[in-house]
Formats: structure tokens, sequence, C-alpha cells
């Protein structure tokens, strides 16, 4: 019995791991969704601004300060690892395109990850259920074990 017990400890250990890793990656997807969202926002923004238009410019702590646009076609733009490079307007387009498509292609990764997590823990849910089913066979045959050895001092 105690093998039994300590198999299906482990079971829920290794469940309980799964489902952990598994929320943490469905945090990354959405803050990969969330950072995608973003991309829209400003391609969005470099679409339909013209020079000279008025922009809210974030300066931090949910201050913001009025800005003219001095020129739409002059748009820095984010490379990764610390680097931006000043683009001209379709050019930056580009640039955050590609980069929505590589958080896509990240997303379907870590979506992936997150489907083999989810067939491994059903494939450990169904060996929790046999292990259990098994613990019940056996209590019931030690019961029925008891039952008869009992009952055959009672009739002598």
């Amino acid at each position: 019995m105690g093998g039994g017990q300590q198999q299906l400890q482990q079971l829920s250990q290794e469940l309980q791991a799964i489902d952990e890793e598994i929320e943490s990656l469905e945090s990354e997807v959405s803050d990969l969704n969330t950072e995608k969202d973003e991309i829209d926002e400003a391609v969005e923004a470099i679409e339909t601004l013209e020079t000279g238009s008025t922009v809210q410019v974030p300066l931090g702590g949910d201050a913001y300060l009025r800005a003219e646009v001095q020129d739409i076609d002059e748009i820095v733009v984010s490379l990764g690892a610390n680097y931006a490079a000043e683009q001209e307007q379709s050019t930056a387009i580009e640039t955050l395109r590609r980069k929505q498509d590589a958080l896509d292609e990240e997303i379907a990764s870590v979506r992936g990850q997150i489907e083999e997590l989810e067939e491994e823990s059903d494939e450990i849910e169904e060996q929790a259920m046999q292990a259990q089913q098994q613990m019940q066979q056996q209590q019931m045959q030690q019961m029925q074990q008891m039952q008869g050895e009992g009952g055959d001092g009672d009739d002598e």
C-alpha cells in the first residue's frame, strides 16, 4: 500500500509542476500578445500621423508632454539588444511588421510547448487513475481475505 501512495504523491507533484509551467507559458503568451498590440498601435500611429500633428509623449511616471511632430518620415525604431535606428516611415513599418512576425513565431512555439505539457499532464492523470484503481482493488482483495478468514474461524 505504501508504494502506491508514494506513486500517487509523485504523480501529483509532477502534475502540479506541469500546471505551474503551463501557467507560466500562458503568461508569456499574454505578454507577447500585448507586445504585438503595442506594435499595431505604433504602426497605426505612423500611418495616420502627419508632420505638424500634436502628440502626447510619455515622460515616465504617468506624465505626458504635448509635442508637435516635426517630421513623420524620421522615426526611431528599436532594433533589439539596446540598439535603435532612425528609419523612414515605410522602412519603420516594415521593421515593426517583421517584429510582429517574429512574435507570431514565438507565440506558436510557446503554444506548442503548452500543448505538449497538456498531453503529458493527461498521461500522468491517466497513470494516477490506474494507480488509484489498483490500490482500491488491492484493498478490496485484502478486505475479502480478512472477511474470508474471519468467517472460517466462526464456523468451526
